[in-house]
Parts: structure tokens; sequence; C-alpha cells
């Protein structure tokens, strides 16, 4: 049972362009944060908690400090900040932690903002930054997240009899729902064939069933519905959130098709939101490769166990289907700057609630967000919908 005062709102909402940015991460949080700042129309003076999502401004830039230094930048002196790290889930995190300050009391209005920079990295710099998240044991032996996926994803296929082409459906649908997206790192589209040539990376999976290493940030803005009320029409509400946490050591899993950390943050999600799988109009999912699209889109209730594979090649989850999946082009096409994902999450669900999403809007009251941390270790997953 969830019992609240009053609800969650987002009042604010924005990003900036995802892809290769000059920017460092500090000026990445600035630049979202001033965005969402004025999306709210609100006094920053407001403001009295700030958080950072990010993951590894540290071993990428050699900066620390950073939820200080942003709130230094903004002109938000006094406010409470802090950084919030939980590997490539540290955006949903964020949201959590954002979440609950407003609903606990402690905050009356909380910005979080979500950043990484990455692309001054070499493509092997960056990869073994994000392979420090796996156990010791794991990466001593090479196995990275791409390996994960590629083992992964062939158990599926030849457990669900699914063919090939189904995973590059993944890809050809996110990649035209990001030519729509002008903050994606990539706005161009791509044919099955492009994507079944592509350079073998794990086995089965392509160079095109991943997801770029990208550079942005992202921002949304928190306040009690009762403050909401009073400074905007176009707030949206947090109605249901929920995390959840999975083995460390991923070999320990009794499946590897199922995502445990999936389940249970649905689970939390949709029963503090008083909904079901159902009632979603249209979601945003992890898809740093293209088989979590099929795990997450499974285990997170909207298709039978081995049966996403048939929906999005019947294009079911296209975004004229009955269940849009990843509209803003995903982490696909919109790219991964770690840290800023499971923030723009949020803000494409606020974006098309609000019915500003422009070429790219689809309909529907109810969105949810599922942000992934490493190879399913940590989840948060986040129901908004807009108000009637």
């Amino acid at each position: 049972m969830f019992v609240h005062m009053d609800r969650v709102a987002i009042v604010g909402a924005a990003m900036t362009r995802f892809g290769k940015r000059s920017g460092w991460v500090a000026e990445l949080l600035t630049e979202a944060a001033e965005a969402t700042i004025a999306d709210a129309e609100i006094d920053r003076a407001q403001i009295d908690h700030v958080y950072v999502a990010n993951m590894a401004s540290g071993e990428f830039e050699g900066h620390a400090g950073i939820a200080n230094r942003l709130v230094h930048d903004c002109q938000l002196i006094d406010a409470y900040c802090a950084r919030v790290d939980q590997t490539s889930a540290s955006g949903g995190a964020g949201v959590y932690a954002g979440w609950q300050a407003i609903a606990s009391g402690a905050a009356s209005c909380a910005l979080v903002v979500g950043a990484e920079k990455m692309t001054h990295r070499s493509t092997a710099e960056a990869t073994d930054v994000i392979a420090s998240l796996t156990h010791p044991v794991e990466y001593q032996h090479g196995v990275t997240l791409p390996s994960f996926a590629g083992l992964a994803a062939r158990a599926y296929l030849h457990r669900y009899d699914a063919p090939r082409e189904s995973l590059a459906h993944v890809a050809v649908k996110n990649h035209r729902n990001g030519v729509d997206n002008p903050h994606a790192h990539f706005q161009s589209a791509v044919d099955l064939e492009t994507v079944l040539s592509s350079p073998m990376i794990a086995d089965p999976l392509r160079l095109y069933d991943f997801c770029p290493i990208s550079d942005g940030s992202a921002g949304l803005l928190l306040m009690p519905e009762s403050l909401a009320r009073e400074v905007t029409d176009r707030y949206v509400v947090i109605t249901g959130i929920g995390g959840g946490t999975d083995t460390h050591v991923v070999h320990e899993r009794p499946d590897p098709t199922r995502m445990g950390a999936v389940v249970t943050a649905g689970e939390r999600a949709y029963a503090m939101a008083g909904r079901r799988p159902t009632e979603v109009d249209f979601a945003e999912l992890h898809d740093m490769f293209t088989i979590l699209e099929f795990l997450q889109s499974e285990d997170l209730g909207f298709f039978e166990k081995g049966h996403a594979w048939e929906s999005t090649m019947a294009g079911v989850t296209a975004r004229d289907g009955r269940l849009p999946i990843n509209p803003s082009g995903g982490l696909k096409s919109k790219g991964h700057p770690l840290g800023a994902s499971g923030v723009a999450q949020v803000v494409e669900l606020v974006t098309q609630l609000r019915g500003e999403a422009g070429a790219r809007q689809v309909d529907g009251a109810v969105g949810l967000a599922c942000n992934v941390g490493g190879f399913g270790n940590c989840v948060t997953t986040t129901i908004v919908e807009a108000v009637s």
C-alpha cells in the first residue's frame, strides 16, 4: 500500500543534443539545468534540492564535485546537492532520488540533471570504463557487457525460434524514430540489409545492434502537485516508481533471457501507480543492445515471454503501433550518455504527454520508462501520466 499526501509532479523538462559535444560534463550539466529551469518558468530560488546523475566523471575526465559545481554555476547556492551513481541506471536513480525528496516532504522543488562526457576517449577506453561495473572475475575473463548481450541474444533466438532479422527490426525502428528527434545522436534511417551486413561485434549481434558512445545531458524539475498547479498547467505526474537489484555476477542468474530486476522494478512501479502493463500507452526502454528491448518488454509484462520478437516484426511497437516503444529513437539512435539516459527517457515521456513531440508524437496518457544499469544489475522504472 502506498499512501502519499501529495503526488509528485514534473513541471520542467529539457535535454541537450546528444552526440559528440565539445563541452565538458560541467558545461553539459549547466546547459540542461538552465534549459529545464527555463521550461518550468519558475524562480530558481525555489529549488532546494539538486541531484546530479553521473556514472564516471572521475574516470572519463578526472572531475569530481560536479554536483557542487552545478549549484555554483546555476546560482543555486544554499540548495542541498548530491551526485547519484547507479552505473548506466544513474539517470533513473537520480529521478528516484528527486521523487523521494518531494514525496517525503524533504524538498519542495527538486532539480534532477543527468550527464556524461565520453566521446573524447577512444572506443576501447570508454568500453573499459563501462566494463568496470561488471564483477571482477567476469571482467578478468574479458566478459564485457557486449559479451553478455551476445550470449543472451543467442540464447533467446535459439530458445524461442526467433529469426536473426527480428533484432535488426529493433534497430531499423529506433533509427526511424530518431530521424524526427532533433536531440538524437543519430538522425538517419537504416535498412535491414545495412544492419545485417554491419561488422560482427558479439555473435549474433552486429555493430548496428549497439548504441553509440555519446555526450549529453537532460534535466527535470519536480514539485508536489499542489504547488505545481500554482506555477503551470503543463505539468504531468509520476504515479509510480520502483527499483530493483539483481546479482552482480551475471553468470549466477538461472536464466539469461530473464532480467529479474526489470521484473521487480516494474511490479513495484505498477503497484504504486495502480496500473497494469496493458494500461501503458507507450514506453522508453533501455535498448543499449537490441536484444534488451525484447527482454525488457517481456519482463515488464507487455508481451508473453518469447513473443516480443513477433510483436516487433508485426509493427506493434512502431510509432503507429498499439504500443510504441522508444519513440525518441531509444538509446540505439538517440544515444547513451550514461548518466543522462534515464533522465532523458523521462523527458521524452513528459514531451509526449504534453503533446509537444512534433513528428514523433504518439497517442496516450500513460508512459513508462525503464532504465537499466549493467546487464540488468540494477533497474529503475518510472510511470508518468498526463493530468486530466
